[in-house]
């Protein structure tokens, strides 16, 4: 089943529950592609293949085609997120749940930005989600198991195959290129860099932009007192999303890029364009397989992984620590945020 545009705008501007969970999710997106995308180029930047403006225009644009061209050739993402959680009952009572779900992404996602650390906007949307939801039924069983493994499968894939793939590609680079004189190669690994980064960026807008998508189902799908067990995302939904991702990225995270790029390990113009390949193809794996991973986790391990094959003295270890505790925290924190918010929404609404 899907939504045509027509009914779309018919039912938020008759149904104020619902045109408060679409201006949040918007919200959510933009927020995504202001604080997350800048992951995808962080290390095109920091090894000057490109300047960090038209690299933003650059993420900015393959965001949008991620969105829209991924979505069309494989929506299982979106397919997890839906039914990760379940806010069957009282229709009502769930849309405004799911309110509170979307606003506490943002007030997590928009404190980690204040503070310069990348966190993992994928693990805050399970985790607000999954906090509203147990509001919701005032038990676990607002969760959905069999769904929710596959959140904590791509925890796993996200932080071991991210580091792997970055190792095991920057080897094959330097093998390939060990007998070339390295001056010559800059020029072919800088146009790869920028390959690379366009690579991150759609494959970071596939994922994401899917993750919300699916929350966006959710919503229009409860504003009308059912909840559908198959849809179809309509057309005029993924250029809607893919857009605000867009135009959040263009904005910019000049302290995410720094902290990914340069303050975490040292990279050449071969290592970031292994990094980014090799998160890349992490991503469309897990896209593919309909596993909802962390870009940024993916992102951060790969280019572990780079510095790590030189020796692990190379890993600016303190920042990855800093990281790790906001993925560790983003779970428990924007989860309860997420419950306690859907328990003042449901009283005040």
């Amino acid at each position: 089943m899907t939504i045509s545009f027509s009914e779309f705008i018919s039912q938020v501007f008759s149904n104020y529950a619902l045109l408060i969970t679409v201006i949040l999710t918007l919200a959510v997106i933009f927020v995504n592609g202001w604080t997350d995308a800048p992951n995808a180029i962080a290390t095109t930047v920091s090894t000057r293949a490109m300047r960090a403006k038209p690299a933003i225009l650059m993420a900015a644009i393959f965001n949008f085609l991620g969105v829209l061209i991924m979505t069309m050739i494989n929506a299982n993402v979106a397919e997890t997120i839906y039914n990760m959680v379940d806010f069957s009952g009282n229709s009502h009572e769930a849309l405004v749940a799911l309110c509170a779900a979307l606003f506490a992404i943002v007030i997590w996602a928009t404190a980690a930005w204040y503070f310069g650390i990348p966190t993992s906007e994928s693990h805050a949307l399970i985790a607000g989600l999954s906090g509203a939801a147990i509001a919701l039924h005032n038990s676990l069983s607002g969760i959905n198991g069999r769904e929710w493994i596959k959140v904590i499968y791509g925890l796993f894939l996200s932080t071991v195959l991210g580091f792997i793939f970055g190792y095991i590609l920057v080897s094959i680079v330097k093998f390939l290129f060990k007998n070339i004189d390295r001056r010559k190669t800059q020029g072919f690994f800088q146009g790869s860099q920028i390959v690379g980064g366009a690579a991150m960026a759609f494959m970071h807008g596939a994922q994401d932009g899917q993750k919300f998508m699916g929350v966006f189902m959710l919503g229009m799908f409860l504003s009308r007192g059912s909840i559908q067990t198959e849809f179809i995302i309509p057309v005029w939904l993924m250029i809607l999303c893919s857009a605000v991702m867009g135009i959040g990225t263009s904005i910019g995270g000049y302290k995410i890029i720094k902290s990914v790029g340069m303050d975490m390990v040292k990279l050449e113009k071969y290592e970031g364009f292994s990094a980014d390949i090799g998160a890349a193809l992490c991503l469309l794996l897990s896209s593919i397989g309909g596993i909802p991973v962390s870009t940024t986790h993916v992102k951060t391990t790969a280019i572990m992984g780079v510095g790590a094959s030189k020796r692990l003295s190379n890993v600016n270890w303190s920042v990855v620590k800093e990281m790790v505790l906001t993925w560790v925290l983003t779970f428990p924190g924007c989860g309860i945020i997420g419950f306690v918010m859907a328990k003042i929404f449901m009283i005040l609404f």
